[in-house]
């Protein structure tokens, strides 16, 4: 049987376990990612670590997502970022270089690599040929430090492209057929793999944008063949030697199968509050907006602003519409500009903003309050925006131009013009000022972490009991996303780096009550969380699961949870737990105490917890799905208390640093 492009990757770079659905694998790492809003604790990891140097191939720290320098906190940051990549040797991407993704793609992402990155989109880079998964930070930092990346293999679904995009569809409406195919939880426990003849007419950076959005999919990643236009981007970019081709046998079989018709497709939008909300245009077509923004990771390319740029070029925005241009990297910026397509955006009256994530994680741009808006992004969950009461739709730069002009959700086809088939520039300005490489190992050893008052230690966490009795401070419905159980925005990001404070905004999108709760119950044994299906969906940040145990939250009791999450809740010893009965979530209440005993022996014995809870008398069945390796951390109380002991084993003489207690 021929192999897929997926299967080649992970073979390729396989340490531990067996190809077998289901089981754990451990995989070499050759680059890894991460960004600002999670690279802080990676740094505070490595150093808790005491690592010397990264023993990756590549490492890459980008500031993107906390540009907003209100008060000296993101700024401190800055400056601890970038000293610790002098510290531990990886590249620093500077503030305004631009998103993480589409840097890593244009500057450092080669086709059969494997790329961990602490950002649920690090699945962009799939676009190229490579194997790119988000992962919590500790596992990056844990990869970065030369362990191999343990996941459970995964099914390969095929998704086969035909025909040709017509006018006024792109790329984005790809993604956004998938997830109205699909839904939000379609891709739990997949690597989709596209294929087929209508490859031929998508660009990589029209790639990315499919891969970049597969994480609203929950799929573990998504991966393109590193083909002929592969090679082109690469030409483009100056780094033609760094492709190889990377194609399916010719008799290549997937677990599961799908097909597009490019050709069938029609503006889509994902309407409020989830990207799997998906409609035709059309059908909304006439509802009033107050914004139309255009940029992020899921629309990063040139052609995705130049096309709006011709758009709206000699036209005027409505003054009521916030028309915001949020560049994805400082050389697509510059082109933009070389090109003209900056001035017609200027003169419709774009509000043109930094080269970063920005509003995409709430960071200004926040629209008003109950209004629509438009965004190229990937994600609307509620309140992500930075407004409670948002209403953010997810549409394709098309449908954001179109909309801009008329003030309404628009149908692209219905403008009275020709499309604008754009290309990506054969000859691009190429800025790489802003990325500043790793110093010599001596030198290196040398440099001090710069720490500004808000950098505070990694708390220490105690391992897991062996019985415990409380109550159940939560309980959440389906699909609740990480965004929810710690939010991003401008009031919460700058403290990213103190989980002490960032842990008094846990769950404040569901209730704000909680914090306080838990707070005062803490030091009595800690709670409970009880969820529904799909717990932990949308971002990789650890802090969803860093701050609530923080606050003593000892154990996750859910119907079904996204992946990410799962396992950064085992990262920190939490236990995620999986209802047998869906059923028994309906016979569950906020208040109720339940007891879990001979916890080790259960959890050892097999995969089967038995809890009783004791308010209602009432004993029911879960599942735990880890592995033995995962069953240590839990019961050392996280991944660095585990971590801690092996390095005290092997050298009972280190002396560790002070913030590991």
């Amino acid at each position: 049987m021929g192999l897929n492009v997926a299967r080649k990757l992970i073979h390729s770079h396989l340490l531990e376990g067996e190809m077998v659905i289901g089981q754990e694998i451990g995989i070499r790492i050759d680059q890894s990612l991460t960004q600002d809003a999670t690279g802080t604790l990676v740094m505070l990891e490595l150093e808790a670590m005491g690592l010397d140097r990264v023993k990756t191939e590549l490492s890459a720290q980008y500031v993107d997502h906390n540009l907003v320098q209100e008060d000296h906190k993101n700024a401190d940051d800055h400056l601890f970022l970038r000293s610790a990549c002098q510290r531990f040797g990886l590249w620093y991407s500077r503030p305004g270089n631009g998103v993480s993704h589409p840097v890593h793609q244009e500057r450092f992402g080669k086709p059969g690599k494997t790329l961990l990155g602490s950002d649920s989109h690090t699945p962009s880079a799939g676009a190229i040929g490579m194997l790119a998964i988000g992962a919590g930070g500790l596992e990056v930092a844990m990869a970065m430090a030369g362990e191999p990346f343990h996941f459970k293999m995964p099914l390969i679904w095929g998704v086969k492209l035909t025909g040709r995009l017509p006018d006024w569809v792109s790329a984005k409406d790809v993604i956004l057929e998938m997830l109205r195919r699909h839904g939000v939880k379609g891709g739990i426990g997949r690597i989709i793999e596209y294929y087929g003849p209508g490859l031929d007419t998508l660009s990589a950076m029209d790639r990315h944008v499919i891969a970049n959005m597969g994480a609203e999919l929950g799929a573990t990643t998504s991966v393109f063949p590193s083909d002929q236009e592969v090679r082109h981007f690469l030409k483009t970019q100056g780094r033609e030697d760094d492709w190889v081709e990377l194609l399916p046998d010719a008799d290549a079989q997937y677990d599961l199968h799908e097909e597009i018709d490019l050709s069938a497709l029609e503006p889509l939008i994902a309407m409020p509050s989830s990207p799997g909300n998906v409609r035709p245009v059309r059908e909304v077509a006439g509802m009033e907006i107050y914004q139309s923004y255009v940029g992020s990771s899921a629309n990063p390319g040139y052609r995705d602003f130049a096309v709006v740029a011709q758009i709206v070029k000699g036209k005027q925005v409505p003054d009521r519409v916030s028309f915001d241009i949020n560049p994805t990297s400082r050389q697509i910026l510059e082109n933009l500009i070389r090109d003209g397509h900056m001035t017609s955006l200027l003169h419709a009256g774009a509000r043109a903003h930094q080269a970063g994530c920005n509003g995409c994680i709430g960071m200004g741009q926040a629209p008003a309050t109950g209004k629509i808006s438009l965004r190229t992004v990937p994600r609307n969950f509620p309140g992500r925006s930075g407004t409670r009461e948002d209403k953010v739709c997810l549409v394709s730069p098309e449908t954001a131009a179109a909309s801009a002009l008329t003030g309404v959700i628009t149908d692209p086809r219905t403008l009275e013009m020709e499309y604008p088939r754009i290309k990506d520039p054969e000859e691009p300005n190429i800025n790489t000022q802003m990325l500043v490489a790793p110093i010599p190992l001596e030198e290196a050893l040398k440099v001090r972490l710069e720490k500004g008052p808000n950098i505070d230690t990694l708390p220490m966490f105690d391992p897991m009991p062996d019985r415990f009795e409380r109550p159940v401070l939560l309980k959440v419905g389906d699909d609740i996303s990480t965004d929810e159980i710690m939010p991003a925005g401008a009031r919460v990001l700058p403290y990213r780096s103190n989980i002490p404070k960032i842990a008094e905004f846990s769950f404040d999108m569901v209730d704000v009550t909680y914090p306080k709760r838990a707070a005062e119950i803490r030091n009595a044994g800690g709670h409970f969380v009880v969820a529904g299906r799909n717990y932990g969906q949308g971002s990789s940040r650890e802090h969803a699961a860093i701050a609530p145990r923080y606050l003593g939250l000892r154990a996750v009791i859910a119907i079904g949870f996204a992946r990410i999450h799962w396992q950064n809740l085992v990262n920190f010893g939490v236990i995620p737990l999986t209802l047998d009965d869906p059923a028994e979530y309906d016979q569950i209440s906020q208040g109720d105490v339940l007891r879990m005993t001979d916890l080790r022996k259960q959890i050892q014995g097999g995969n089967l917890v038995q809890i009783t809870n004791v308010t209602k008398n009432r004993r029911f069945s879960t599942h735990h799905d880890m592995s033995p390796r995962q069953m240590d951390m839990l019961f050392a109380g996280g991944l660095i208390n585990l971590m801690r002991q092996q390095l005290l084993q092997q050298s009972p003489a280190k002396t560790l640093r002070p913030m590991d207690g």
